[in-house]
């Protein structure tokens, strides 16, 4: 299927590995122009070549950290700033309980998870608006949906994205704008292998038997894989997904047991 969007341009976070990547990777397949955004510039420039040689796009590679305002600054420079596709992506918070945590590290989650995407999003959406085309898809995470108690930095931050974007959304589609969010479950990432680590630490196990104790909580049996789960984000992208507005779409094998 030709999704239409080749030739467009595109600010992809975090997208040195990962879901990032993943999302990054299937954009290029389908022509689209890059602006990625990583911490680590090693790691980034090398995804960016990567692209580049497998796909025949232009990609710019941004190192910075985009849940700063001298990092977002930096991405946006690189646009000359306008993009046609924005894929909102950080890091989340670390693990903890509710009594572990501070009001300084509620903050720093929605700094990180929350205000950033929403400062992209106000950064970048209303030149799409006069354009008349955009996409923006948010990464967030199935605990939206169904909140993990080991990640209540998470819950917080980014339920407080999902709620601006269910107004926001909704605001911008008459003028040819779609804001969507993908909430992944557990995907074979640095960041699952972190929190089957620690996982395996506390139980004393192995990372792989945690792995596999994980997996046999999922439906499907397994994790996912950052190439499906860009899959996913490339159709949000696409000219196919206009009428997809303000959606909140998991990809998580069925772990959550949900009827909607």
């Amino acid at each position: 299927m030709d999704l239409g969007i080749r030739g467009k341009r595109a600010l992809v976070c975090a997208a040195s590995r990962g879901l990032g990547f993943g999302c990054a990777e299937a954009l290029a397949a389908e022509g689209v122009e890059l602006v990625i955004n990583a911490r680590g510039k090693g790691a980034l420039e090398a995804a960016a070549e990567d692209l580049r040689t497998r796909f025949a796009v232009p990609v710019t590679a941004v190192a910075g950290d985009i849940t700063t305002e001298a990092g977002r600054a930096a991405a946006l420079e690189a646009l000359g700033g306008e993009a046609d596709i924005l894929i909102n992506n950080a890091g989340g918070p670390p693990p903890g309980m509710w009594t572990d945590w501070e009001r300084e590290d509620f903050i720093a989650a929605l700094d990180a998870n929350m205000l950033a995407p929403i400062a992209l999003i106000r950064a970048l959406v209303p030149g799409m608006m006069e354009r008349g085309w955009g996409r923006v898809v948010n990464i967030t995470s199935m605990a939206v949906k169904a909140p993990i108690p080991v990640l209540g930095l998470s819950n917080t931050a980014r339920t407080g994205l999902t709620g601006f974007v269910a107004g926001t959304a909704r605001q911008v589609a008459g003028r040819g704008v779609t804001i969507n969010n993908l909430l992944p479950g557990i995907h074979a990432t640095d960041r699952a292998a972190a929190l089957d680590a620690g996982a395996a630490e506390a139980e004393g196990i192995t990372p792989a038997e945690a792995r596999a104790a994980r997996e046999a909580t999922i439906p499907a049996g397994r994790y996912g894989s950052p190439g499906e789960f860009g899959a996913m984000c490339a159709f949000l992208c696409s000219d196919k997904a206009g009428f997809i507005v303000g959606q909140n779409i998991l990809l998580d094998g069925g772990q959550v047991n949900a009827t909607l």
